[in-house]
């Protein structure tokens, strides 16, 4: 499974994600969307406008859901 994290700096909700990620030993891509403006139309285009947005394959989600994380 590829699991992408889109995140920005200094963002509480980015960090609690990748903290929840490791501590399961899934391992992820992390994008900062305010250096890769592709990255940022993409998932606006997904209709995200909150950081962080994680895509896992064909499952997406926005904000810290350790409810999500869990079926991964």
């Amino acid at each position: 499974m590829s699991v992408i994290v889109y995140s920005k700096p200094a963002c509480v909700q980015c960090a609690a994600t990748t903290r929840a990620l490791d501590a399961k030993g899934i391992g992820y891509e992390l994008i900062d969307l305010t250096a890769d403006d592709s990255a940022m139309t993409f998932v606006q285009q997904l209709g995200y406008r909150q950081a962080p947005v994680v895509v896992a394959d064909d499952l997406h989600w926005a904000g810290f859901r350790p409810d999500m994380i869990e079926r991964l």
